[in-house]
């Protein structure tokens, strides 16, 4: 099946008796047993089945199954925020005294993470120069456990070039993972690239209406942890809080998701809502076309303000001149993805009047929602960040990052406009306000 069916139709038979077409909503905490063998097979994980709502529930595999089918992957496992599945999914084979190595344009929570959670853990995140392959390969020791990088990075734009990440981190026998939730599915299977593992929030674009916290870690099935065994011993070696089971060998291909839900979902307990799955999947089965009208309008929203005198600047990677347009062509299918980056003549303080005037487009700090959102990254998302970090993650001063929704463009150009206005008009009684001073 292609994308547009999968989103509809992936993961979901009807039940019966009741042979409902909508996937229902399961709203319990444990599930009965049929006998004391069958519990004890269930939590040998010798059976599949459910047990407990923090571990499995219905409602949320079929989101799982859903979001998997989408990527490519043999797995999923959806947890309650895109920072959980990210934080889980390094948790799942990084322990006390080895590494994470990274490109430097990362979301500013991920960078949180990285910089001052993982490492009172014990995990180091180590920053790369760049996102190229060479410069991340520079970091790469026998404690590395993964390669990281968001497919498009959130602000910075930038696009990674996913095989030549996946290439070099195979050669030194690790996985690459990916955030792939600015891009979507709907523009880019990382797995089919020679990613192994990808991560989402599905708050933003699967999700897509901005009212529900949702993450996923999807496995493509590929790496060969057996054929490492030294570095992950954790998947290799038989685990005590499973009576000695060996994942590599009891699961095969699907050895990584299934520690990532029985080692850090049943023990960490970032569970995701029923209610919550149901309103996801109802995001994801529109998602191919709200995509199209995202990118759509992005691409009108870049070319007006590149043509705008008000404007300093814009990022946008579907720019022929952008260093990152080959790399659209080649992942991204010659779309580029809906969020961009602009500054305002004037700097700063015109770009906070432009800001402050917006009146269709909402001032917030998501993306990804059917509405069209911006927000200043320096003073919210990447706030905690040095003018350093922000430097290197793409962040400026000035910035103002824009998720381009699936408004008529006409009036999301408007507001634009009338904002601008605003913002020159502020700049001129500036103006004149320090000449009569003078």
């Amino acid at each position: 099946m292609r994308t547009e069916t999968i989103a509809l139709h992936a993961g979901y038979e009807a039940d019966s008796p009741v042979r409902s077409v909508a996937v229902p909503i399961y709203q319990t905490v444990a599930y009965e047993f049929d006998s004391a063998e069958h519990a004890a097979a269930l939590f040998n994980l010798e059976t599949e089945g459910f047990r407990y709502s923090r571990i499995s529930n219905p409602t949320t595999a079929v989101l799982e199954r859903r979001v998997a089918a989408l990527e490519g992957g043999v797995g999923a496992l959806c947890l309650g925020s895109g920072q959980a599945a990210l934080h889980s999914a390094i948790l799942s084979i990084a322990n006390v005294g080895r590494n994470i190595v990274s490109v430097p344009q990362i979301y500013g929570t991920t960078h949180t993470l990285f910089s001052h959670v993982l490492p009172h853990m014990g995990i180091n995140v180590r920053f790369a120069a760049s996102d190229s392959a060479a410069d991340l390969e520079r970091l790469i020791d026998a404690d590395t456990m993964a390669v990281y990088c968001e497919c498009v990075g959130n602000p910075a734009g930038n696009v990674c070039d996913i095989e030549a990440l996946a290439k070099m981190a195979h050669g030194h026998g690790v996985p690459l993972l990916v955030d792939n939730t600015v891009a979507s599915p709907v523009l880019l299977r990382p797995i089919e690239f020679g990613a192994d593992i990808v991560v989402h929030s599905l708050t933003k674009f699967l999700g897509g209406h901005g009212t529900t916290l949702g993450g996923a870690i999807v496995d493509g099935g590929h790496f060969p942890w057996d054929q490492h065994a030294k570095r992950f011993p954790m998947l290799n070696e038989p685990d005590p809080s499973y009576h000695g089971l060996v994942y590599a060998d009891h699961f095969g291909s699907t050895a990584y998701i299934e520690r990532c839900r029985n080692f850090c979902l049943r023990t960490t307990g970032a569970a995701l809502a029923p209610l919550s799955a149901f309103l996801l999947l109802q995001g994801v089965e529109t998602v191919a076309l709200r995509v199209e009208r995202h990118v759509r309008n992005a691409l009108r929203v870049a070319e007006a303000l590149r043509k705008d005198s008000r404007i300093a600047w814009v990022n946008y990677a579907g720019f022929p001149e952008s260093p990152y347009y080959p790399l659209v062509q080649k992942y991204l299918g010659g779309q580029a993805c809906s969020l961009l980056t602009f500054g305002v003549h004037g700097g700063v303080q015109a770009g906070m009047r432009f800001y402050d005037a917006l009146r269709l487009i909402k001032r917030l700090v998501n993306l990804g929602d059917a509405k069209s959102l911006a927000c200043h990254p320096a003073s919210t998302t990447h706030r905690q960040m040095t003018p350093t970090e922000q430097a290197k993650a793409g962040v400026t001063p000035e910035m103002i990052r824009l998720s381009v929704g699936i408004e008529h463009v006409d009036d999301i150009l408007a507001d634009i406009n009338q904002a601008l206005a605003a913002a020159q008009a502020g700049q001129v009684e500036l103006a004149s306000a320090f000449n009569s001073q003078r």
